[in-house]
């Protein structure tokens, strides 16, 4: 206190009763910040910058009254509000000036913002010296001894009342003040500076220890790790590019080095981005942007490069896995890049590794995971399928096809399909579909033979297999490389690609949609290539399925014990086992006619069956039981012909001499023989049986090529033109009959 006194004596003569009650104010108990100490060390501070003012006793003044009146709790505005009026209440007094006053006053007011000058504002105008010295001197402080500092933050705190809510407002006073060069002078820069930056980054990391700040820093670590898992993960992207083609056919000169050079550029690209992420020194911007070049510059040189597709060019996986790589190292060096830059502002503000953070560095390696299994695999082969693939023809009504009398007449005649019979054609809704073997599907129009659409690829070079399949709306299409691919058989075009782990499949019945696999497992798929549900039958089984559009029956064969063979009801919509039957006869070549599973009991070691079984699908009744006759010979063929069951095989010996054959249609509602028919027909010539019941096969004549029609009419022949050939298999797509000609499919009349 008589320090405070002697630093008053000369300031204005004959007011000692004005400096009690200022020094009495100072180190008044009820006080808990802005003691005697803080005024002292403001008052030090002021005697080294004083030569700086152009009124030397007004920064004085101001200095003494700046935190005269403070009450607890009150805010720095307030307390330099109050103590402003208070000298503007007391020094006229003492004789002093008006104008003095008013910029006493006006001084006190301005430490009520002690906001730090702008990070740009290194030489500010001298507008104001007074002000700027008074700041100085007030912010003298924060260079003060680190223990008297700690005191002055820890009663600064204390008295602004609520805990957390002062430490979070002190927090970000700091930040502010650290942000900017906390003196205006620069005298006061070279003697105060350090130590003040020395003692607000400490308090800022003791407010760290003390604020809960559980994801703090969460943005910067997300970004370190976007760039180290993102070069990672280009790295990876980047080797599988190198097992693959840049185009189909692989050129014999194709050259793999890029996608090396790029996994390698990739794979050391990580821990540099990571490093350079860290710092926040031009030098590590530089690098993240020179890598960040790298990429663009590859971009562009692969989208140049990619090779352009035609009938007999495709592209390759390459060419997406290489763009896909870059766009992975680009995002990885843009991240790296923005981390470095961020990194200038809030390094210092950075606590120890927090949850945030910590989550961050878990998350981003699962997202990158993600991204490339979800994402990176999807697009590159969506890219593949869509570069590789056309479709030609123009949209018009589908025509009906008139059912074939077969009265020796053509009805139409189609162009070239070089290396496909009428025996791959498959109908559907809008035309017959046929495969090529350069990788193309063709619709014709089932009334003129005209092609409707083509869709080829120039990815695949082998005929596709194909099968109608919702309803005759789309044909589904398995390509040799490329798996299945569903094509809208209205328009042709592509309505989806199956998953790629679908590609070693084959199709059980195309309607309802069963697929099996050799490991014994049985899926019901919708179109899409969606799956509804999987059924296992277990290890060393033989597993078969046939369905009706609402239950599924699987037959399942034990291979290596002696179970007897099962019979299970699976609901075709949602997979649920509706019961399961156990057998010890091996049924064979089950059919579905009129929502009835027929089934062949075996008749020992002959192909021709003891008995015909119609099963309930629903609960495993047996429906009815039909006795093949005892004389037939031949391999029994089992056909659904509206809610007929025709029956094709041979009476008396299977020897070529055997020239007879008989149809036999059983009604499946009763089990009753409608008809049968006995024909002179040999019984191992393949027959194609129409929607109405007729039984169609191609034969010699001595006039040629005849059309053997057995029905319920009978048995007739019909003489065909010239030019088809007879040892093609005739095809029934519906009523319509197609047999094959030289490079020509030809529907009968």
């Amino acid at each position: 206190m008589v320090d405070l006194r002697a630093r008053w004596a000369e300031l204005l003569p004959g007011s000692a009763p004005l400096a009690d009650d200022l020094v009495a104010r100072y180190v008044d108990r009820t006080r808990r910040a802005y003691r005697d100490q803080y005024l002292n060390i403001v008052l030090t501070a002021l005697d080294s910058l004083i030569q700086l003012s152009t009124d030397p006793t007004s920064v004085r003044l101001a200095a003494w009254f700046h935190r005269a009146v403070h009450e607890p709790g009150g805010t720095p505005p307030e307390d330099a509000e109050a103590s402003a009026q208070l000298a503007e209440q007391l020094l006229p007094q003492y004789g002093v000036p008006s104008i003095r006053i008013a910029e006493v006053a006006r001084l006190i007011r301005l430490t009520g913002d002690l906001a730090a000058p702008a990070p740009d504002s290194y030489a500010p105008p001298r507008r104001d010296a007074n002000g700027d010295v008074l700041l100085d001197a007030v912010n003298a402080i924060l260079a003060s001894d680190p223990t008297r500092y700690a005191v002055h933050t820890a009663e600064v705190r204390r008295d602004a009342g609520e805990r957390k809510a002062a430490l979070e407002h002190r927090y970000d006073e700091v930040r502010d003040l650290l942000d900017g060069h906390l003196y205006r002078t620069q005298l006061a820069r070279q003697r105060l500076g350090q130590v003040a930056r020395l003692n607000l980054e400490s308090e800022l990391a003791g407010l760290d220890s003390e604020l809960p700040a559980p994801w703090r820093g969460w943005q910067q670590a997300a970004l370190t790790a976007t760039a180290t898992f993102t070069a990672i993960a280009a790295a990876v992207v980047a080797i599988a590019a190198s097992g693959a083609s840049w185009q189909t056919p692989a050129a014999e000169d194709e050259v793999g080095w890029p996608t090396v050079a790029l996994a390698v550029v990739s794979f050391f690209s990580a821990p540099v981005l990571f490093r350079c992420a860290r710092s926040a020194s031009q030098r590590a911007r530089l690098i993240a942007g020179a890598v960040l070049a790298i990429a663009v510059t590859g971009l562009l040189v692969a989208w140049a490069q990619a090779p352009r597709t035609n009938v007999a060019i495709g592209v390759g996986l390459r060419v997406p896995l290489v763009i896909s790589a870059l766009v992975l190292l680009l995002i990885a060096s843009a991240a790296a890049l923005v981390a470095s830059m961020l990194r200038t502002r809030t390094a210092r503000f950075l606590p120890a590794r927090n949850l945030g953070q910590q989550l961050a560095w878990l998350a981003v390696p699962a997202i990158v995971a993600l991204v490339l299994l979800l994402i990176v695999q999807p697009l590159s082969r969506n890219y593949v399928l869509s570069s590789n693939e056309r479709v030609e023809g123009s949209a018009r009504t589908a025509g009906r096809a008139s059912p074939s009398v077969l009265d020796g007449g053509v009805a139409w005649v189609s162009g070239t399909v070089l290396g496909t019979g009428a025996e791959e054609a498959i109908g559907t809704r809008y035309g017959v579909a046929i495969p090529r073997p350069d990788g193309v599907v063709e619709m014709l129009d089932a009334t003129t033979g005209e092609m409707r659409w083509r869709y080829s690829r120039s990815d695949s070079d082998e005929k596709p297999v194909i099968t109608a399949t919702g309803n005759g709306e789309y044909v589904l299409a398995l390509f040799a490389d490329v798996g299945y691919l569903l094509l809208d058989a209205n328009t042709g075009h592509r309505k989806a690609a199956w998953p790629g782990r679908t590609r070693d499949r084959f199709v059980l019945q195309s309607q309802p949609l069963l697929t099996g696999e050799r490991s014994g497992k049985l899926h019901g798929v919708d179109p899409s290539g969606h799956e509804r549900w999987t059924y296992e039958s277990g290890d060393c089984t033989d597993l078969g399925a046939i369905a009706t559009a609402e239950t599924v029956l699987a037959f399942v064969s034990h291979t290596c014990d002696n179970r007897p063979d099962e019979l299970t009801a699976l609901d075709a919509q949602s997979g649920k086992k509706l019961w399961t039957k156990t057998s010890t006869e091996t049924y064979r070549r089950p059919v579905e006619v009129a929502g009835l599973v027929v089934v062949a009991e075996p008749g020992g070691d002959s192909d021709v069956p003891s008995a015909l079984t119609a099963i309930e699908p629903r609960t495993g009744d047996v429906r009815w039981r039909w006795e093949v006759p005892k004389n037939w010979a031949c391999r029994t063929l089992l056909n659904a012909a509206g809610k007929y069951l025709i029956v094709v095989d041979c009476p008396g010996p299977n020897t070529l001499e055997n020239q007879t054959t008989v149809v036999t249609a059983i009604d499946a509602n009763t089990g009753l023989t409608a008809w049968q028919t006995l024909a002179p027909v040999s019984p191992r010539v393949k027959v194609t049986v129409t929607a109405d019941g007729r039984v169609v096969s191609l034969g010699r004549a001595a006039t040629g090529c005849v059309a053997n029609v057995i029905s319920r009419a009978g048995f007739r022949q019909a003489r065909l033109p010239t030019g088809i050939s007879c040892s093609r298999d005739p095809r029934a797509v519906g009523n319509l009959v197609l047999t094959s000609g030289s490079n020509t499919l030809i529907a009968l009349r």
